[in-house]
């Protein structure tokens, strides 16, 4: 009857459907749908929401499936420096690897005792793949200086992402809390390998995001208090790029570099 009026078999999935979906298909079925004129329009309509049904839940499964396939990609755990590095190179575990040209892993003497911690990469950096180049890391190879330290000696050199985030502008952002949880392994990773004796965190995502604060916390509530990341000590001070538009500031920033220097001394 229904092939004389033209509608077609209507389908049915042989598996489970999505919890809910049979029982849509039911109300519609038996209750608004009976206010499309004829029996015909209700099993069209019918149809129609089996189908839309079934192809949601497809979409859902899918999503499921990506989302597995990400948490496992960025699971990092017992991987080596070599291996770990390639890992961030081939990573699609966020939207940055859309946008970047090259991930940044991270830059230094992979037996230190220091590890500085940025946000992520900039536009400098993703073109050269290593973290805290230009004017701003200028100032922190300063920075390394004045505690008797240099880039590769005695010093490594992350961020939270591995990937640069740009604005729709291009301009330089701070990584989205989606954004950091997904990159965040790699850089627990890098500490485990590196099992340093103190941290320092330059600047407010860097701060927030290891010692799992909100994302509004301001750098002054942290600065001048002696934190712990995984039994480490770690201090709080300014990024470099704040540094340079707020010279006035260096003097803090200072005081928690020689924070830093007691509680290396003392771990040591």
């Amino acid at each position: 009857m229904l092939a004389e009026m033209g509608v077609g078999p209507v389908w049915t999935a042989r598996h489970a459907s999505a919890p809910g979906v049979d029982a849509r298909v039911d109300q519609l079925a038996g209750g608004e749908v009976d206010s499309i004129a004829g029996p015909a329009h209700a099993a069209v309509a019918t149809a129609e929401v089996a189908a839309g049904s079934v192809a949601g839940f497809a979409a859902e499964v899918a999503t499921d499936y990506a989302t597995v396939a990400v948490s496992r990609q960025a699971s990092p755990a017992g991987l080596d420096w070599a291996a770990l590095q390639q890992a961030v190179a081939g990573c699609t575990a966020c939207g940055l690897c859309s946008t970047r040209k090259n991930t940044v892993f991270g830059v230094g003497d992979r037996k230190a005792s220091w590890l500085f911690v940025g946000e992520g990469p900039g536009r400098q950096e993703d073109l050269q793949g290593e973290p805290f180049v230009g004017p701003a890391g200028q100032l922190l190879d300063n920075m390394l200086k004045a505690l008797g330290l240099q880039r590769g000696g005695n010093a490594y050199i992350a961020n939270i992402v591995k990937c640069r985030p740009a604005a729709a502008d291009g301009r330089d952002r701070p990584p989205s809390e989606e954004e950091i949880a997904a990159c965040l392994p790699f850089l627990e990773r890098q500490v485990e390998l590196l099992q340093p004796t103190v941290i320092v965190a330059l600047g407010k995502v860097a701060a927030v995001s290891l010692l799992g604060l909100p994302a509004d916390t301001p750098v002054g509530s942290l600065r001048g208090t002696l934190h712990s990341y995984r039994d480490r000590p770690l201090v709080v001070t300014y990024h470099p790029a704040y540094l340079l538009r707020q010279p006035a500031d260096k003097a803090k920033a200072w005081r928690d570099l020689c924070m830093a220097l007691t509680a290396h001394a003392a771990a040591g």
